[in-house]
């Protein structure tokens, strides 16, 4: 009877996940089948708790009230959050919704600098207008802390195509389904257009369109760069890897011009004093070396844009790295940063470094930016706590598992990627934490390759577990506090790992006040951090010098980039174009052409589009030398590739 019982369990198992198109996760219903089996005396009350076909229902608020949508579109530098901006300034109350801390800032001083009292409200701290502490009526916030219960007259969604980004696209969703405004200004690329439309359709609202254009002329020049003696003031060289970042900046030096660095994992007081000096016409840097960083947050005054490289890793629906061509949009955004208006410069011009480069950009320049086609959405607490009362002995990573297998979407709308909250829910399953705080736990900002930030979350949640406060004291202890200038890169990049700790301590405090308690404190010695961190970059040249001379041990492995793990087709064609030799060639003749053309065109061309990375050329030789001990190769041969070995030993010191 149990055999049979059980046999008819999973036929209908197997059932739902046909009807489903999911019967890739039949494996996976068999291995949970602990949590599975009770699962079917309740799977109508679960379909209907992961049913997420109506959105705009979960804002009963919104839904009560008849908003205006009105829509800014245009591209970079066409002064369509100007003109949001004014209206929020002129309301009565209102809340403005960024995607960056910097650009919430930035809205922020520029509300008080016009005497309309604003708070700032950010994952890690909220700033009073006032010195009493008492809520004002404009708000400027990152989108992910924006009140859906509080009623204003005028919100601002700035960036609105980010309702399609994999990971962070559910908070655009939330707040343009959600914000109890009577006027929604939505501020952004008009490839959202028609998705913002067909939302607000499933919400009996209209959307009112106002298309903006370019206020100064940008221009693609018909020549690359080609060398960095050809630089000129206002030039801006965009990487799109800290390597990158690190090879151009002393190149740059090493011809005695100054420049500025900006890339992401920097913290933002660093980035807007890199920015200041930048953009002072007093000071003796007119260069900047940044990621994509700048493409949204900062205001530099950027003559030309020049573009190191056009191919990007990137992170796919399903989680994985790729390596592909700069889309429109992001070429676009990038480009748009030359020739911002108001600044010294009247027009923005935008070219390459390679010469190979410059056709295709022209070419991704060209094409249209394609429509949005889906706003994301996150199962939110609720939802999971509802599951989790009818599945008790689930994990919370089984509990998203299922909560996603379930669900049920519509074509207007996807399920953001949960790959960074089930690695942070499989990290601290064993710690025993109430369902809620884990679920806090699991949603905290941070990047999962930085091992000393993960394992500090670790020490957060088991302190957190055992009711023991985290004073000022014990984090000191942890992180070293104080701590000295760096000496080379490793220790750079250390500190601002220690700074994101900063970071997390003080969301996890706006979270659990009680059990964090000492935020002031932190962001005390936080800002000092931020100090030590501008000497760094102020100094990232004779870091560089430093680590390479082999002063940092183990530097090369916080220098690399991974490589990904899954190629788009373009990659897949360009790989087979370089690499043919493979199939007809043997290895050593492989290796002897990239080592005898270092700096020759093959090898730069491989590098620079990410199709080869120094770990790989070690592994390559590391497979040449066993091939040449197995005597694989004649004696001419292994003359040659002592050659070839000695030559490669001089470029790696």
């Amino acid at each position: 009877q149990q055999t049979h019982s059980r046999n008819k369990h999973v036929n209908l198992l197997k059932s739902v996940c046909l009807a489903g198109h999911v019967d890739d996760l039949f494996p996976f219903f068999l291995r949970h089948a602990k949590q599975i089996f009770p699962m079917l005396d309740c799977m109508d009350d679960l379909r209907k708790i992961s049913d997420l076909r109506l959105p705009p229902n979960w804002y009963p608020e919104a839904r009560a009230i008849q908003r205006k949508i009105i829509f800014h579109a245009g591209p970079t530098n066409s002064g369509k959050t100007y003109h949001a901006i004014q209206r929020f300034l002129s309301a009565k109350s209102g809340i403005y919704c960024g995607p960056l801390k910097l650009l919430a800032h930035e809205i922020f001083q520029k509300s008080n600098a016009a005497n309309v009292p604003c708070d700032l409200v950010t994952g890690e701290e909220r700033v009073y207008a006032t010195e009493d502490a008492r809520q004002a009526s404009h708000i400027a916030c990152t989108i992910e802390m924006c009140s859906t219960n509080t009623p204003y007259e005028v919100a601002v969604i700035d960036e609105i195509q980010m309702i399609r980004d994999p990971a962070r696209g559910w908070a655009w969703t939330r707040a343009l389904l959600g914000l109890c405004a009577e006027e929604i200004h939505v501020c952004g690329e008009g490839a959202a257009i028609d998705l913002v439309t067909e939302l607000m359709y499933t919400t009996g609202e209209e959307v009112e369109v106002r298309n903006y254009k370019r206020l100064t002329p940008l221009t693609v020049l018909d020549y690359a760069l080609e060398s960095l003696d050809n630089l000129q003031p206002g030039d801006c060289i965009v990487c799109f890897s800290k390597n990158d970042i690190y090879s151009v900046s002393r190149q740059i030096e090493a011809r005695g011009l100054e420049c500025a660095v900006i890339y992401g994992s920097l913290p933002p007081g660093t980035k807007l004093e890199q920015a200041k000096k930048f953009n002072d016409p007093n000071d003796p840097c007119k260069i900047l070396v940044a990621t994509d960083a700048i493409g949204m947050g900062l205001n530099l005054c950027i003559k030309r844009i020049i573009f190191n490289s056009i191919v990007k890793p990137t992170v796919n629906e399903k989680g994985e790295k790729e390596i592909d061509s700069i889309t429109t949009s992001q070429a676009l955004q990038i480009a748009g940063r030359a020739g911002r208006f108001g600044s010294s410069f009247k027009q923005g011009e935008v070219t390459t470094m390679h010469r190979d480069d410059l056709l295709q950009l022209k070419e991704i320049l060209s094409e249209a930016v394609p429509p949005v086609k889906a706003a994301g959405l996150h199962p939110t607490p609720e939802q999971i706590e509802m599951f989790a009362y009818h599945l008790p002995d689930a994990t919370l990573s089984n509990l998203i598992d299922i909560f996603v297998s379930l669900s049920q979407v519509d074509g207007l709308y996807f399920v953001c990627n949960i790959d960074d909250f089930k690695f942070l829910a499989d990290m601290i399953q064993h710690i025993p934490l109430n369902l809620r705080s884990r679920y806090v736990f699991c949603t905290a900002p941070l990047n999962r390759k930085e091992p000393f930030v993960c394992t500090t979350l670790l020490k957060f949640a088991r302190q957190f577990s055992r009711n023991e406060p985290l004073t000022f004291d014990w984090l000191c202890r942890h992180t070293k506090w104080p701590l000295a200038p760096p000496k080379n890169i490793k220790e750079l990049v250390h500190l601002e790992a220690v700074h994101d700790v900063f970071d997390l301590y003080l969301w996890l405090s706006y979270r659990f006040m009680d059990m964090f308690p000492d935020a002031a404190l932190v962001r005390d010695i936080q800002k000092k951090l931020d100090d030590i961190i501008q000497i760094g970059v102020c100094n990232i040249t004779k870091l560089i010098r430093a680590s390479q001379s082999g002063a940092a041990p183990g530097t090369a492995e916080v220098m690399s980039e991974g490589f990904p793990l899954s190629r788009t087709k373009r990659d897949a064609r360009t790989v087979s174009d370089h690499c043919d030799a493979k199939s007809t060639e043997p290895l050593s003749v492989a290796l002897e052409d990239l080592k005898s053309h270092g700096r020759g065109s093959l090898a730069n061309r491989l590098l620079r589009e990410g199709l080869l990375t120094q770990e790989m050329l070690r592994q390559l030789e590391s497979e040449w030398q066993d091939q040449r001990r197995n005597g694989r190769y004649g004696l001419a041969s292994k003359r040659n590739d002592q050659s070839s070995s000695k030559e490669m030993g001089k470029k790696k010191k």
